[in-house]
């Protein structure tokens, strides 16, 4: 893997499905754990590794929760955002669409628009300082109910910033239908932004049927249960719905028992067009780096492989035909100077 290796760490990439604070490395977490003394999470970058051991998804969220309580001022929004994208620049990502959830940060007391300004100036100042493109997800987090989809939608349809390009929906699947946000889904993609929400990571298939005929889901965050179904798989296949599929985060939450057992070759198999993403990568230990080697394992890959997985994420992405034909064009470059 030693060659392969250096190939996906050069290689252009997109990203589709990682978590806005779920991607404070523990650089970023131990600089704002000292800000706020009054936090249970570690302020040492080392004691944050076992700080990040999850039981279960159920305390993965809660400890997910822990940091969110750490983004208290716009700074800390500002500080966040631009450091990730230096984090992602260094993995040559191109193009990011980060999972963005305004109102835990909203109902913590920084004002909407105040968190408005502080992703869009981190946003141009990245795109500035280090060519990495962000865009937002902006989704509803499921554990808080039907007043926190009110106000996603809310700040997405009448606060849209200017890099928002999404609406989706993160959190516990269990007890949490989707049907039940299709009037927030409805009023978000009349607003002209793509539906993108999580479905079939710790639910069965019937999770993903809902998520597209209920919410009219153009991408589909992780899928993984899909493999039950092979009338799914084919639905997934035919209609080219991509599923955002994130192997580690798989296995950490327990969404997945092993690697091993990981669904990712099923899904390829059956032709479903599947991306490569890092969902919480500090959380997880991971990065995207680590993922496509990850899928490259489970695949039986060669560089000309991975090439195609990140093409695919590109095609997946909802970043404009001239930004797309250039970012292919660079992945097609990086494969064809490959010595390999």
């Amino acid at each position: 893997m030693t060659d392969l290796t250096a190939f996906i760490a050069a290689l252009p990439k997109a990203e589709l499905h990682v978590h806005h604070v779920g991607s404070a490395s523990p650089r970023i977490v131990a600089e704002l754990a000292s800000r706020h003394p009054d936090t249970a999470v570690p302020k040492d970058p080392e004691a944050l590794a076992e700080f990040f051991t999850f039981r279960d998804f159920a305390h993965f969220i809660e400890l997910y929760i822990s940091v969110v309580d750490l983004i208290r001022e716009p700074e800390d929004i500002r500080l966040l955002t631009y450091e990730i994208a230096r984090d992602l620049a260094r993995q040559q990502v191109r193009y990011a669409e980060l999972t963005v959830t305004p109102h835990t940060s909203v109902k913590r007391g920084i004002p909407d628009v105040a968190f408005m300004e502080a992703i869009e100036d981190a946003r141009t100042a990245a795109e500035r300082d280090f060519g990495v493109v962000l865009r937002w997800c902006f989704d509803i987090p499921s554990e808080l109910g039907l007043p926190a989809a009110e106000e996603t939608a809310r700040m997405a349809c009448e606060l849209r910033p200017d890099g928002l390009v999404s609406f989706g929906l993160g959190g516990p699947e269990t007890g949490w239908p989707r049907g039940q946000f299709k009037p927030y889904f409805d009023r978000a993609v009349a607003e002209g932004l793509h539906s993108v929400p999580h479905a079939g990571e710790t639910t069965g298939p019937r999770t993903i049927w809902d998520a597209l005929t209920e919410l009219r889901a153009e991408r589909v965050g992780h899928g993984t249960s899909a493999v039950e179904d092979p009338r799914l798989l084919a639905h997934l296949a035919e209609h080219r719905i991509p599923l955002e599929v994130c192997p580690t985060s798989n296995v950490a939450t327990k969404a997945v028992p092993s690697l091993a057992e990981h669904p990712l070759p099923a899904m390829v198999e059956a032709g479903v067009l599947v991306t490569i993403n890092s969902d919480d990568p500090p959380m997880f230990g991971t990065d995207l780096n680590n993922e496509y080697a990850v899928a490259a394992r489970l695949l039986g890959l060669d560089a000309a492989g991975v090439a195609a997985l990140a093409r695919n994420a590109v095609e997946a992405s909802f970043l404009d035909e001239p930004g797309k034909a250039r970012l292919t064009a660079e992945i097609d470059a990086h494969l064809a100077a490959w010595p390999g």
